[in-house]
């Protein structure tokens, strides 16, 4: 790494929406975003990055896997969260599960896009040093 790279941060997350209000309320009601601007393209704040919600006049196929990924302090927080948003009817892909890198779960946000819960709390040992490069 460089000093410019190392000193670079994520920015801006962008992606398309064939319904970009019901997307930006599910980031709104269930990962805790403001929605900065609504217009073609909905903005919306969370601490340290922007999402930008860009309105598509199609269905939006997305390559198999892609995601979007958020983390949590602790497998409890995981749990909860995965609770909520399954008793609020959201599209759950998978049930909290454990993997060597962290216990998490995926959900679908309306419009397609997959996002995925996590927490490092419980990562395997081997793991544990990756996490804060």
């Amino acid at each position: 790494m460089t000093d410019i790279t190392t000193a670079m941060k994520l920015n801006h997350v962008s992606f398309p929406s064939s319904d970009v209000r019901a997307t930006a309320t599910f980031f709104e009601d269930h990962l805790g975003c403001t929605v900065a601007a609504r217009g073609t393209s909905w903005f919306l704040k969370r601490p340290g990055f922007d999402i930008v919600i860009d309105a598509a006049d199609h269905p939006v196929q997305w390559p198999h896997n892609f995601h979007i990924g958020f983390e949590l302090a602790s497998l409890d927080e995981v749990r909860g969260l995965y609770e909520r948003m399954a008793a609020a009817g959201v599209v759950m892909k998978t049930g909290v599960f454990k993997h060597e890198r962290g216990s998490r779960f995926f959900c679908e946000v309306p419009g397609g896009v997959l996002v995925e819960i996590n927490t490092r709390s419980d990562a395997d040992e081997q793991y544990r040093g990756t996490f804060d490069l």
